[in-house]
């Protein structure tokens, strides 16, 4: 794990010109994509606003969909809504506004249900943490991967953002 995240940390390093926050102040970004997972994959569409200069707050909606087969061949859905605030690095290790280098915390609630008729589904809160970045290929489009844990997306994420 600590190869991984040191790989990282040098890729987007690399990256290094001039200082500049990845999302202008009062602006928004929207990002969308696929997460990992060791029960189905994850899909997730979210918005993060810059409230302050290096620093976001955002929102989230996700949902996996997946067969619980230690359950009896059980599908099951799994909804999720959650609120996110991230750090964002550039500015402090001078990079430039085409690379983003974040790190921050999540808290979520997700809803269970099953096929089965077993007794409600399960609604639980999640609070974890992220680490990721992303490349932007000109002004708006990027693409983004994210690490973390605690949350429905378990090992991270895979997507695309739009800066809005």
């Amino acid at each position: 794990m600590k190869y991984i995240l040191l790989s990282i940390i040098l890729f987007f390093s690399a990256g290094t010109i001039l200082a500049h926050c990845p999302i202008d102040l009062h602006r928004a970004q929207t990002n969308a994509g696929v997460g990992l997972s060791n029960w189905g994959i994850p899909v997730y569409f979210g918005v993060d606003y810059c409230v302050v200069r290096d620093l976001t707050i955002g929102g989230e909606a996700s949902m996996r969909l997946f067969n619980n087969t230690f359950a009896g061949n059980n599908n099951q859905t799994v909804f999720g809504i959650s609120g996110n605030g991230n750090y964002h690095f550039n500015r402090l290790l001078k990079i430039n506004k085409n690379w983003d280098f974040y790190a921050g915390l999540n808290l979520g609630l997700f809803l269970w249900n099953n096929s089965k008729n077993y007794p409600g589904g399960s609604t639980r809160l999640g609070l974890g943490g992220q680490i990721g970045g992303r490349y932007y290929f000109g002004k708006a489009f990027g693409l983004n991967l994210e690490f973390g844990g605690g949350n429905v997306f378990g090992g991270g994420k895979f997507g695309f953002s739009i800066r809005m």
